[in-house]
């Protein structure tokens, strides 16, 4: 899964990394939902995903990743439960300049979801408005959650992350089994 927030690049991370062309439910926003879905930094956002977006990635001849990016807006977070089903892991998108719009992804997986999860912070115009660390506090995010950047509209910086996300989830298979986890997913 590719979660989070309203506008933090779920859309262009799965466009930018799949290698099939992308199923997505984009609509254009309405009038009447512009105040529900508006940015507050006024980025001009015209459409929205309401369902999904759907893409696949080989990362090795025996590991291939269907990727479900996730509606960002509250009204839309009910699919979330039914796109987790079955998910091995998910990768969370977050905008430094707006953290807050991440609280409630991250609260997702740590509180309701049954999957691992790791947070990227996408670097828009590459720019990452503070240092992960400082980010990774303010987030309340666990040690043991990988944290990360990203650019979404980079297809390496994208596998990136998403081989950060995998290691993690393989971390956390072999430890629930009782083993050594030290040199899994790497």
């Amino acid at each position: 899964m590719v979660a989070g927030g309203l506008g933090v690049g779920k859309t262009t991370a799965v466009q930018s990394i799949s290698e099939i062309a992308t199923i997505n439910t984009d609509n254009w926003m309405t009038e009447s939902g512009r105040p529900l879905d508006a940015l507050a930094d006024g980025q001009g956002k015209t459409t929205t995903t309401v369902a999904m977006d759907f893409g696949r990635i080989t990362l090795e001849s025996d590991l291939v990743l269907y990727l479900f990016g996730t509606p960002g807006q509250p009204r839309f977070w009910t699919i979330w439960e039914d796109l987790c089903r079955g998910a091995s892991a998910a990768l969370v998108l977050a905008d430094a300049r707006r953290l807050e719009t991440s609280f409630p992804a991250i609260d997702y997986f740590e509180r309701d979801a049954d999957i691992p999860f790791a947070v990227a912070v996408n670097r828009f115009d590459d720019v990452l408005a503070h240092p992960v660390e400082r980010i990774r506090a303010a987030l309340e995010l666990p040690e043991h959650v990988p944290l990360t950047t990203v650019d979404a509209r980079s297809r390496s910086s994208v596998a990136r992350a998403l081989i950060t996300t995998v290691g993690h989830s393989l971390r956390q298979a072999v430890l629930a089994s009782g083993g050594d986890a030290s040199g899994a997913g790497r």
